[in-house]
Order: structure tokens, then C-alpha cells, then sequence
């Protein structure tokens, strides 16, 4: 099994690999070419950032500079929107909802490395997927650990680091996020 397909399902992986390092290297180039397009030739993203995405629904806007690691595990609902400095790191699926914004600075991550230092050397990491139902309000500068699913409707405080799912409806701050 590659690294790639073992990174796809789930299991233990190493990320010093060349095909993973080569389907990094598609998604800076998309990136780099949304980040650095004029905002009216740009549209809501860059074509090339659009198809490197898993999936798009209509009406999605992705606020510049943006950088993403693969794009091909990022799904975005329709009408989601995701402001300036947005950073998601999708070794796993990323599912975000339709009508759910993201607040500027706001990051998601998936990677969850070793913990052994000889293991994380060798790039050993296992992605965990991150889900954002409808209608959720991620405030700016928050963090989305590895593993957490956002229930629909909720809302995360600015500058949280959400560390265990969210309930749908429910609001959380802080560090650790808490319910409010």
C-alpha cells in the first residue's frame, strides 16, 4: 500500500514521500496562482484552485492569501465562504457545510503526528478528518484540531482552539474550547 493510500484511509503514514511531496507541490502552484490573481479576474477562486478541490458547491468565496495542503480532501458546501488567511492542512477529508463561514486567520488541521520522536522523524503522521455542518461560524483565528466534527448551526469564538466536538446550536471559547 503507498503512503498516499495509506494517508486516504486513515492509517499511519509517512509524509516524506515523494508522491504525497508531488501532490503537495499541485496544490501550492493553485494556490499560489488564486493568491496572486487579481479579485476580479480571480472570481470567487481560481479555476485551478477550484478543480483541486474535492468538491465545490455553488457560490463558494474564498478570500486571498489562502493555502490549503492537498485540496483534494477539501469539500466545501454551497455559499460557504472562507475570509482572508484561512489555512487548512487536509491529509484527511475536510468537510465543510453549506452557509458556514470562516472568520479570517482561521485554521483547520488534520495531521496528527507521532509522538515518538524517532517515528516522527521519519514523517510518520495519521490524518484525522475535520467536518463543519451547515450554518456554522467559526470566528477568526481559531483552530480546528484533528478529529473534531462542528455540529450545524454552531458557533466557535474567536481565537479557540477546539479540541473535541462541537454539539449542533451550541457556542464555544476559549483554550481549550468549552461550551458557553
Amino acid at each position: 500500500m503507498s503512503q498516499k493510500d495509506k494517508m486516504l484511509v486513515g492509517a499511519w503514514y509517512s509524509c516524506l514521500d515523494d508522491e504525497l511531496e508531488a501532490m503537495r507541490q499541485r496544490a501550492r502552484n493553485a494556490v499560489h496562482k488564486h493568491n496572486t490573481m487579481p479579485p476580479d479576474a480571480r472570481g470567487a477562486m481560481a479555476p485551478q484552485l477550484a478543480e483541486l478541490f474535492g468538491h465545490v458547491g455553488r457560490d463558494c468565496l474564498i478570500e486571498a492569501p489562502f493555502h490549503c495542503s492537498y485540496g483534494i480532501n477539501l469539500m466545501l458546501g454551497d455559499l460557504s465562504y472562507l475570509n482572508a488567511g484561512c489555512v487548512i492542512l487536509d491529509s484527511a477529508p475536510v468537510r465543510i457545510g453549506s452557509g458556514t463561514m470562516l472568520g479570517p486567520a482561521v485554521q483547520i488541521y488534520c495531521a496528527q503526528h507521532a509522538k515518538d520522536p524517532v517515528e516522527r522523524a521519519k514523517g510518520m503522521e495519521i490524518a484525522l478528518p475535520v467536518t463543519l455542518g451547515d450554518n456554522v461560524w467559526i470566528g477568526g483565528g481559531a483552530i480546528l484540531m484533528p478529529g473534531v466534527t462542528i455540529g450545524e448551526n454552531a458557533i466557535v469564538g474567536a481565537g479557540s482552539v477546539v479540541t473535541r466536538d462541537v454539539a449542533p446550536g451550541h457556542t464555544v471559547v476559549g483554550n481549550p474550547a468549552r461550551t458557553r
